[in-house]
């Protein structure tokens, strides 16, 4: 497509003419089916069928009838249930190649073929008492982030089906020691929600291998209403991985937890040789100046969300997988792609399925983008999206050093001046009186507005792993003891911080990479849970849990507005640098809890606000039963650790 048609595609003209409303895809039955397309642009459509989902066979092709609003449709008397299709549009006197239809809900292996498919017929046993585990407010989400081939493939991780859908469904899994491992170790932790990285079919990873040697997160995505085949015990077969996708959400359901679903919109792995681009060339990618992709993912190209199509597009994908699948939440990768007038729809149509589905995603782009500043869905533009969230990189780096020097370290290696950035994070970044923002920069400032617009978080699966970041960030040498002091302090302020918690996948048993940063396509070795790790630091594992404990039962840790926050969170005066501390009141205005946080390497006597307090955190334990009293006007908080504090001992 060159220039010139730019601005007719983002005219209002071009919507106005050609958006349609109109059922995209496959619908067939025992009589029929029935196929349409949209493809504005095309001079002609044409219909291919196939028996094989994948293998080299001539297909029977049928001309595609134009329709209404730049649609072709097929209709075809015939029962094509288990049947393999594509489509081929031609444009300016030139056939394109063949494109799996965008709308396609289930492929052959790797993606290459749409399939005809009754999605009822992949329901498994029970799909339709399925329901969603009881969930408020979106500031009493704890997201644990995983990956579904991680999460089991470790030979000792006591799954039968690992490395797949099935092998993450599984119950009663032990690893060494009899620890628990997958689901049972979700459910012992005690988390809310289970973010998973994309399981979207994606294109690296070959599927008709087995077993399997190639490895990717899934940020490459292909076909964007299809489970990966990889992650399926027959990727031949596109019923099977559905049913088992099916089935993971089922049992995760069962166990009380939530499902977040990783969707990567903001761009397609191949630019001019995806589906998109094939059939209605140009249209579903933004261009630059030239003509050619831009490229605001860093990935060669990026999507058209402010365009009404691929604005639909994004809106039925999303609906889809929250009804056909059950899908609780949606992570954006690259949110700052997307248009600010997209991602509000977005939320009006989960409103529409279920208000508690959570929406979050990264408040930044992979480069520049033609989209303008201004309609970016970006960290300082969260004010303006209707209960999305961004992730708070604020805390993040204020906790363990910034992601981009990795030799720096932040509040929990004593990296000295980070208090007033760690208070602006602990407030999940809405204007509070007591903290200090950097004048005119709304990027460090207040930009969350409200809690439930922030993710407090200090390690995910870009970058080094929490303890791979403390090893390289403190001095050769230095005892483990005092790293594995570092990392329960950053849990501990990430789980007590106002916002959305999330935890990165192992960090709760100190999981490493061995160093590797970017570990996007490392081998299983690099990138699998080591569940051996779970015995070994079996005491930072029942910290973690602790703490999730304590946060699940504490409202004030959850607060659910910034007028809240202001009113009922004040900082306290600390006896030295390298200290942050604050007390939590209840809505009488009564101390409730406090908060202690000591960056430094010597123990600190620091005042309380009243007397008489439980502690129930300390540089040992966490949990909601009290470890001891302290009566007097000060208390002794240890190096390089959080002391925790309440009134009253939550109910159990």
């Amino acid at each position: 497509m060159t220039n010139s048609k730019r601005p007719w595609f983002d005219s209002k003209t071009f919507a106005d003419r050609f958006h349609t409303d109109d059922a995209l895809g496959a619908f067939g039955s025992e009589e029929s089916t029935t196929f349409r397309l949209w493809a504005p642009t095309a001079d002609a459509a044409r219909l291919h069928l196939y028996r094989s989902g994948y293998r080299k066979q001539k297909p029977v092709t049928l001309d595609m009838r134009k329709g209404s609003r730049g649609t072709w449709e097929a209709f075809v008397e015939e029962n094509l249930l288990g049947r393999y299709y594509t489509f081929r549009t031609k444009t300016g006197g030139r056939w394109n190649e063949e494109a799996v239809d965008p709308y396609a809900r289930a492929t052959g292996a790797n993606g290459l073929r749409g399939m005809v498919l009754d999605l009822m017929a992949t329901d498994p046993k029970g799909w339709d008492r399925d329901e969603r585990p009881a969930f408020g407010n979106p500031t009493d989400a704890v997201i644990y982030e995983i990956h579904v081939r991680d999460a089991t493939i470790h030979p000792r991780s006591g799954a039968k089906h690992k490395g797949l859908f099935l092998g993450l469904a599984e119950r009663g899994t032990r690893g060494p020691g009899g620890v628990k491992t997958g689901l049972d170790h979700l459910r012992e932790l005690g988390v809310t929600h289970v973010h998973l990285l994309p399981i979207a079919d994606f294109q690296t990873v070959d599927e008709l291998e087995r077993p399997q040697t190639r490895y990717n997160w899934g940020y490459d995505p292909q076909n964007y209403n299809v489970p990966e085949g990889s992650y399926a015990t027959d990727a031949e077969d596109g019923a099977v991985r559905i049913r088992e996708f099916k089935t993971l959400v089922q049992a995760l359901h069962k166990a009380g937890l939530r499902v977040v679903m990783d969707v990567v919109y903001n761009h397609t792995f191949l630019g001019g040789e995806s589906c998109f681009h094939r059939l209605v060339p140009g249209y579903y990618h933004r261009q630059d100046a030239k003509g050619n992709f831009s490229n605001g993912s860093g990935c060669g190209n990026e999507t058209a969300s402010d365009r009404s199509m691929m604005r639909r597009y994004i809106i039925d994908s999303l609906t889809y997988w929250a009804t056909e699948y059950h899908i609780d939440g949606f992570r954006f990768d690259l949110m700052g792609l997307h248009d600010i007038e997209t991602m509000n729809q977005v939320r009006d149509a989960m409103d529409r399925i279920d208000p508690s589905i959570l929406l979050y995603g990264e408040g930044w782009t992979g480069g520049d983008s033609p989209l303008s500043h201004e309609q970016r869905a970006v960290k300082d533009n969260t004010c303006k999206l209707n209960r999305i969230a961004a992730f708070s990189d604020t805390i993040r780096d204020a906790v363990k050093g910034s992601v981009n020097e990795e030799k720096n370290g932040g509040f929990v290696q004593g990296d000295p001046g980070r208090e007033s950035t760690l208070k602006a994070a602990i407030v999940a970044s809405v204007k509070h009186p007591q903290v200090t923002y950097p004048r005119g920069n709304t990027w460090h400032g207040p930009w969350a507005g409200e809690p439930y617009r922030c993710v407090s978080y200090c390690s995910c699966h870009d970058n080094h792993t929490l303890w791979d970041k403390l090893k390289i960030s403190t001095k050769k040498g230095m005892p483990e003891a005092e790293r594995i002091r570092m990392n329960k302090l950053a849990a501990a302020i990430v789980l007590t911080s106002q916002g959305i918690a999330f935890i990165h996948a192992g960090e709760d048993m100190l999981r490493t990479k061995n160093g590797v940063e970017n570990s996007y396509n490392k081998p299983d070795r690099v990138n699998r849970i080591d569940w051996s790790r779970k015995k070994t630091y079996r005491s930072v594992f029942r910290y973690y849990r602790g703490l999730i404990e304590l946060r699940r039962s504490v409202d004030a840790f959850r607060l659910t507005s910034a007028a809240q926050i202001r009113k009922r969170l004040r900082f306290l005066d600390m006896p030295s640098d390298g200290m942050v501390g604050y007390v939590l009141r209840d809505g009488r205005g009564r101390d409730e809890v406090v908060v202690l946080l000591n960056g430094t390497s010597a123990e600190k006597r620091v005042p309380l606000p009243s007397s008489s307090w439980h502690v129930v955190v300390d540089d040992r334990r966490a949990g909601t039963r009290s470890l001891r009293r302290a009566r007097g006007a000060t208390v002794v908080v240890p190096r390089r650790s959080a002391l925790v504090l309440v009134k009253q001992v939550p109910a159990s």
